[in-house]
């Protein structure tokens, strides 16, 4: 039998987290034998193509305990006569004297149940974030005496408490995050920093990179055929669609353009309101949910492309959103935020536009020269597509990340692993 990895995520499949999706498959594609529990059942209207192209079976865990309380009480008068569990269930009441909520009780009903239904031959759980998909996976790994290691992208850094990173970035084998800035937090916070490793998520080309573009020459200057704004990403705070309203409605009255949402998220009502208090609404085309498709269909309509990021209240912020190098991988002019690591993608006045999180003079100040601008909106697609194409293609990453799970290097790794030397 071959030795199985058990990914741990916190819901699967995902429309938002098309990036987790490509490195299954990628692994899968270099040998390895994985399979999936996820902590939640979709709940997305569409899925994307290259979910069904990932062969690894999904393991549903009660999302709440109450719903599956057969499987919980099995699966704990099992574990509980392992060597591991004492260890594992004084780690999960030391974290519970300090987080008392349902959500931690519930995490260690769900590890316990993973510990029990696991299939004989595995060897290593790796989770998907760093807070509830880690905690599962490391009460489960220390009930079972196995390793562990975890992928930590955004608001499960930024979110989580400082005790908690520091005891779990202690406890497991290693770490991969997808930015320069997650590495040196989560370096300041442990001594065996060399656990560490950046590893960007990327982008496969294939699938989204589209050459020989064509560009419009609209310039806001024709009613008739109003430049337009494409922004894609969640309707939640971090990613700053009030800002990008405000900006919106500051621009000149004379100016026509439209923008075109995809997308869903929990404050589209309020936004919707907000479109329509600022006078914009008639502008906006909100499209919700779409599969990969549908969203590059959207790509080729764009004259440029929006997204304006910010850290929200709660400290949760973009790590590297994949959408800006989506877009720019099809030659579309971006104007985005200085927050978290999109400046270690998108260089101010050479690749895209960067303005301050939040500063919505400033966002309608760059919309406007962009919008008024074709050429520049070409000279800044094309440069931006170069530089994605060249430094985010997803198959480097792939070969720091197979190399971890222990798969040796394909034959187009050792080439590409050569000429990255060159």
């Amino acid at each position: 039998m071959n030795n199985i990895v058990v990914f741990v995520l916190k819901g699967y499949p995902r429309l938002s987290e098309t990036f987790i999706a490509q490195e299954i498959l990628a692994l899968e594609q270099r040998g390895l034998d994985i399979r999936l529990v996820s902590l939640r059942h979709p709940t997305d209207p569409h899925f994307h193509p290259v979910h069904a192209e990932i062969k690894a079976p999904v393991n549903y865990l009660p999302e709440y305990l109450f719903r599956g309380p057969g499987r919980v009480w099995r699966a704990w008068r099992a574990i509980r006569k392992l060597p591991g569990y004492a260890n594992a269930r004084s780690v999960w009441l030391k974290d519970l004297r300090r987080d008392p909520t349902p959500n931690r009780i519930r995490r260690f009903g769900q590890a316990m149940v993973l510990a029990h239904e696991l299939p004989a031959n595995v060897t290593w759980i790796h989770a998907h974030f760093l807070h509830t998909p880690a905690s599962v996976a490391r009460y489960a790994a220390l009930a079972l005496g196995l390793p562990w290691s975890c992928s930590a992208h955004a608001k499960d850094i930024w979110t989580l408490p400082e005790w908690e990173k520091r005891e779990k970035l202690e406890e497991m084998r290693w770490l991969v995050t997808c930015t320069k800035t997650n590495v040196e937090h989560l370096s300041e916070l442990t001594h065996a920093s060399d656990k560490i490793q950046l590893v960007y998520h990327g982008l496969d080309p294939d699938r989204f990179a589209r050459g020989n573009r064509t560009y419009s020459d609209r310039d806001g200057s024709n009613p008739e055929s109003p430049v337009v704004i494409v922004s894609v990403g969640r309707l939640v705070e971090k990613k700053g669609y009030e800002d990008l309203l405000q900006a919106l409605a500051l621009l000149p009255d004379g100016l026509s353009w439209k923008m075109v949402h995809v997308g869903d998220g929990p404050r589209l009502p309020s936004l919707r309101k907000r479109a329509e208090e600022l006078g914009v609404a008639a502008r906006i085309d909100w499209r919700g949910a779409q599969p990969s498709t549908r969203v590059q269909e959207a790509y080729g309509e764009a004259d440029l492309f929006a997204l304006a990021s910010r850290i929200a209240a709660d400290g949760d912020r973009d790590g590297l959103p994949n959408v800006l190098m989506e877009a720019q991988s099809n030659g579309i002019a971006c104007i985005s935020t200085r927050v978290s690591a999109i400046p270690e993608l998108i260089i101010d006045g050479l690749t895209g536009f960067l303005v301050p999180a939040a500063d919505t003079t400033a966002l309608a100040g760059a919309l406007e020269q962009l919008i008024t601008d074709p050429q520049l909106r070409r000279s800044l697609g094309n440069a931006g597509r170069k530089r994605v194409l060249a430094e985010f293609d997803y198959k480097k990453g792939m070969v720091s990340l197979a190399e971890k799970f222990g798969l040796a290097k394909s034959d187009a790794d050792l080439c590409e692993s050569h000429f990255m030397h060159l």
